[in-house]
C-alpha cells in the first residue's frame, strides 16, 4: 500500500482571494483594527504561522496571546464565505480525474496533507465536491501541528492504526505545488511529487529537492505511474 497526501491549495482547487479576507476580517475582530499587510501567496505555510507572521508584520505586540484567537476562528469565517470561495475560486486543471484515479488504484490510500486546519480543509474540499475522493480522517492537518514535515509522521501513524501496517518515506508519496510541500516531504519522510500549478515554478521544485515533477494534474496515467515508482 501506498499513502498518497495531496495538498489543498494550488494543487487541487485555487481559493481566490477567499482566504486573505478572511484573515482581515479575523485579525480586525480580534486585534480591533484593519491589517495593512497580510501573508503572502502560496506559500504553503502553515495557517498558525501565517498568523504569527501577519500579527507581526502589523506591529503587534501581543502575539503569543492573540495568534490563538485568531486561529480559532478561521474556519468558522471561512465558512460564512463560501459563496465568495466558489466565485473567486476554482478546482485547479486535472484535479478531479486525477484524484479519481488515485481513488480508483486499490494500493493507494488517498488522504491530506495542508498547512490549512483541518476544519478549514473540510470546508474546501466540500465547497469543490472532492470529500469523497480521500480520506480526511487519516490526514496531517495544521490543527496537528504547525510545524509542516511534522505532518506526516502524523498521518502515517493515522493510517498505521487504520490499516495496521507502517508506513515511511519508502510508501508514502506527497503531492503539492509549494517548495513548503517539497520540504514537507524531505524532512518528513516522504517522497514528493512536485505539481507547478501555483507560484512556484517547475525548476524550483526540483532544485528544491522534489523527487518528480509535474506541469499540472492533466495526465492521470503519469500520475499513477510516478506515485507506484519507488525513490
Amino acid at each position: 500500500m501506498i499513502l498518497v497526501l495531496w495538498d489543498i491549495d494550488r494543487t487541487l482547487l485555487y481559493a481566490g482571494d477567499t482566504d486573505r479576507l478572511v484573515y482581515r476580517e479575523v485579525f480586525h475582530a480580534v486585534v480591533g483594527r484593519p491589517a495593512t499587510k497580510l501573508p503572502a501567496k502560496g506559500t504553503g505555510v502553515t495557517m498558525p504561522v501565517a498568523v504569527r507572521e501577519l500579527l507581526a508584520a502589523n506591529d503587534v505586540q501581543e502575539v503569543d496571546r492573540l495568534a490563538p484567537l485568531i486561529v480559532a476562528r478561521l474556519p468558522a469565517e471561512l465558512r460564512r464565505h463560501q459563496v465568495e470561495l466558489l466565485r473567486d475560486g476554482h478546482l485547479m486543471p486535472g484535479a478531479v480525474e486525477a484524484l479519481a484515479a488515485v481513488r480508483g488504484d486499490a494500493d493507494f490510500v488517498p488522504s491530506i496533507v495542508t498547512g490549512n486546519l483541518r476544519e478549514s480543509a473540510e470546508i474546501k474540499l466540500a465547497a469543490f465536491g472532492l470529500t469523497d475522493y480521500v480520506d480526511v480522517s487519516l490526514g496531517g492537518y495544521a490543527s496537528d501541528d504547525p510545524h509542516r514535515p511534522a505532518l506526516v509522521r502524523i498521518a502515517q501513524a493515522r493510517v498505521e492504526r487504520a490499516h495496521g501496517r507502517p508506513f515511511t518515506r519508502a510508501n508514502t508519496v506527497i503531492i503539492g505545488d509549494s517548495l513548503q510541500d517539497v520540504r514537507t516531504g524531505r524532512e518528513g519522510g516522504a517522497r514528493v511529487i512536485g505539481v507547478a500549478s501555483g507560484t512556484t515554478a517547475a525548476e524550483a521544485l526540483a532544485d528544491a529537492g522534489a523527487d518528480e515533477v509535474l506541469s499540472d494534474l492533466t495526465d492521470p496515467v503519469r500520475l499513477l505511474e510516478l506515485i507506484h515508482a519507488r525513490g
